[in-house]
């Protein structure tokens, strides 16, 4: 580097965070911002919305129902306290009931509106086995924190049960509860799970104690000022954050920003061999590796943000709440954590000390073994690889991304789930969960024989809810049970026709809302975001890719590379649900949500090694720098891969299928990615192709035709005291 440019690099930002004194001031700003901001990110599961229309398509009849009917009753959820006995109830069971029915009446607390209680309702006049108590549970504002609460005071009035009688609470109440339950500490689950994972991976990755801590602290640094940032966010600007996001940002934070630490790290651990001055080494790895990084992190966060299309709200939340989330750590990475590692000097990495003039271990290392291995025949090692992944992607067969039921939603089997089986034994297996119908007044009664008289409906189940107002606003309400579990595929169907039967009742503005319809509307709102946010998402990476490597040849590869992984990481995971994992599906937004973190994650390592290639090649020819590129960056993204897919894996300590399974896959994602797509399909693709993968650059028609370098000579150390 000439001396201009050097004296470039020491001004404007980079000089700043790297300044002899301006570190101290860096440093001095995000210890100011920390103690402001761990206060409110305290407060960020305070402001978490995890009702319904918080989940909900804010479009889909279902939410415009669910609005509707705040107009005729608070919103309300019922939970359901089942009772069973195999030989049948005695007497003792029914009057045990009915002193629990009295007990439940006089429930006021956290919402309980035990004077609305419906029950007993018992499965036969003669001979009862079951019977069936239904409680509505208020959801204000509050509600959603007020559940558990609530279904333990209701549980603390009935019997317990034994000696034969099986007592369990179920419903939607006693359903969301358990998922309330599940979500709770979620923040803190995964905070301490992926800090375990990157302590340990850090450990692994430089064996040096000293500098695992320097990472961390800018991550816990950023995440703790994203979370006040989103606090203040959802508080005074209507953003809205739910358990899913909350906990998905505490992961992005720290896979992303110990991602871009380590790749810092790796380019100030060559530059200090290089360079006797600890801060001129820093200005030129941020100078260097900081193209790359911010091109990373962009990919990131303007692929959170093309979520704001979608129409599933929980989908369009997590946008915003994501690329808060990178974009801070984002930028602590490129300031915080080099102002700290200058802070504390060489010896930060002892016993393995980068000092001046001591050789650059990667230059006969495994990666530059394997780039030379693979130069011999490119075109057959990518081709057989891309056949390996063609095959991972053919268990895609076995993909059953149709939603998840109840039952299989949990990877544990909570009471609320036992007491639907129960339930369903005796008992109408759509009651406890109704559709609720809202239409004009004037034509409710033709409405109501309509929806009576679909197949699927119970014919005799129609009836106003207690509680609820004869008549709002020219509007009726009530509900029907369905013959059906209202999670089952045969109850959405039955949805569809009571909406087409009502939709042609004449001027009745009817419209068919509850759980099952929720269900319907969020199936078909995330098939529009599948079409809609999959491809802008790639569009977005690859103009990204066009203008970081000025060429159309690369970025083309590149992303069919990081598809073809996505698919074949998607293929493999589907195999290990059914034959593993024996999980009976997925959601349907689980291939989307799989496919916007690794598309984002996984670019970040194509990124890392093109541009280092694109770096090389511009000095040494393009088939050399492939195998440079390889070596320079292979280690470091090896860790930066094993970082962020334990990170990923951390979401498999949630009791919930759907998380065990996202994480599950992106973890894989990444490894494939790390070690197959980016160490062999995409080195082997650039050696094939040679200088043409830059056009339409001036490199693809000069330079790039130089043999791969033999393994350099060992230059002589030098050390020199920093």
């Amino acid at each position: 580097m000439t001396d201009g440019k050097e004296r470039h690099v020491r001004q404007g930002l980079i000089g700043f965070v790297c300044g002899r004194r301006s570190k101290w001031l860096i440093v001095g700003l995000w210890l100011v911002l920390l103690v402001v901001a761990a206060p409110l990110a305290s407060k960020l599961t305070d402001a978490q919305d995890n009702d319904a229309a918080s989940w909900l398509p804010g479009s889909a009849e279902s939410t415009q129902v669910l609005d509707l009917s705040s107009e005729f009753r608070p919103e309300q959820i019922p939970a359901v306290v089942v009772y069973a006995r195999d030989g049948g109830l005695t007497s003792q069971d029914r009057r045990q009931i009915a002193e629990d029915v009295a007990e439940i009446k006089a429930l006021t607390a956290h919402g309980v509106r035990g004077d609305e209680t419906r029950g007993p309702v018992y499965d036969k006049p003669s001979a009862p086995r079951a019977a069936e108590i239904l409680v509505p549970i208020t959801m204000d504002a509050k509600g959603w924190e007020e559940l558990v609460p609530a279904v333990d005071s209701i549980r603390d009035q009935v019997g317990r049960g034994g000696d034969g009688l099986a007592v369990h609470i179920t419903g939607p109440g006693g359903t969301s509860a358990d998922f309330s339950e599940a979500f709770a500490g979620i923040d803190s689950t995964l905070l301490f799970s992926a800090m375990g994972v990157v302590i340990v991976m850090l450990l692994l990755t430089y064996r040096s104690i000293a500098l695992i801590f320097v990472p961390l602290i800018g991550v816990v640094v950023a995440l703790f000022t994203s979370q006040a940032l989103i606090y203040l966010l959802a508080t005074h600007a209507g953003l809205t954050v739910n358990g899913q996001s909350a906990g998905i940002l505490t992961v992005l934070v720290f896979g992303a920003g110990t991602d871009y630490a380590l790749l810092l790290v790796a380019r100030y651990r060559e530059e200090l061999r290089r360079h006797e001055d600890r801060h001129e080494a820093m200005a030129l790895a941020l100078n260097r590796a900081g193209p790359a990084v911010l091109a990373s992190g962009a990919t990131v966060v303007l692929s959170m943000l093309v979520l704001l299309a979608a129409e599933m709200n929980s989908t369009r939340g997590l946008g915003p709440v994501a690329a808060i989330g990178v974009a801070v750590a984002l930028l602590a990475m490129v300031t915080l954590f080099p102002a700290l590692l200058l802070v504390f000097g060489r010896w930060v990495f002892w016993p393995a000390i980068p000092h001046f003039g001591s050789p650059d271990p990667t230059a006969r290392g495994l990666w530059a073994r394997m780039g030379r291995r693979i130069s011999h025949r490119p075109r057959v090692v990518w081709a057989g690889t891309a056949l390996a992944l063609a095959a991972l992607s053919l268990g895609l067969l076995q993909l059953r991304a149709e939603g998840l039921g109840n039952a299989d939603a949990f990877t544990g089997r909570p009471d609320s789930i036992v007491g639907q089986e129960v339930a369903a034994r005796h008992f109408p297996a759509g009651s406890g969960d109704p559709l609720v119908v809202v239409a004009d007044q004037a034509q409710s009664a033709e409405v109501r024989s309509a929806v009576a008289g679909t197949k699927g409906v119970v014919p005799d189940s129609i009836t106003v809810p207690p509680g609820t107002k004869p008549s709002h606003g020219g509007k009726a309400l009530f509900e029907a049970t369905l013959t059906d579990p209202s999670d089952s595929e045969a109850a959405k169907q039955t949805v569809e026709r009571v909406r087409d039967a009502v939709h042609a009742v004449p001027d009745a503005d009817a419209q068919v809302g509850g759980g099952t319809a929720a269900l319907l509307d969020m199936d078909a709102a995330t098939t529009h975001d599948n079409l809609v946010i999959i491809p802008a998402v790639l569009v977005v990476v690859l103009l990204i890719l066009g203008l970081l490597l000025r060429a159309l040849v690369a970025p083309l590869l590149l992303i069919g590379t990081v598809v073809l992984s996505f698919a074949a990481a998607l293929g493999a995971s589907a195999l290990a649900f059914r034959h593993l994992f024996d999980y009976a599906g997925e959601q349907t937004d689980f291939p989307l949500f799989v496919f916007v973190f690794l598309v984002a994650l996984g670019i970040d390592y194509n990124i890392f090694l093109s541009t280092r290639i694109r770096e090389e090649a511009a000095r040494q020819g393009t088939r050399a720098g492939v195998v440079t590129g390889l070596a320079a960056t292979g280690a470091v993204i090896t860790s930066a891969g094993l970082v962020l897919a334990g990170t990923f894996a951390a979401l498999g300590t949630l009791p919930m299928v759907a998380f065990a399974e996202i994480g599950f896959t992106v973890a894989l994602g990444v490894l494939l990615d790390t070690f197959i797509v980016r160490s062999v399909l995409v080195t082997s693709l650039f050696l094939d192709v040679g200088p043409k993968v830059w056009w339409p650059h001036r490199l693809s028609r000069e330079g790039g035709t130089a043999p791969p370098p033999a393994a350099p000579a060992t230059p002589e150390p030098a050390a020199h005291p920093d």
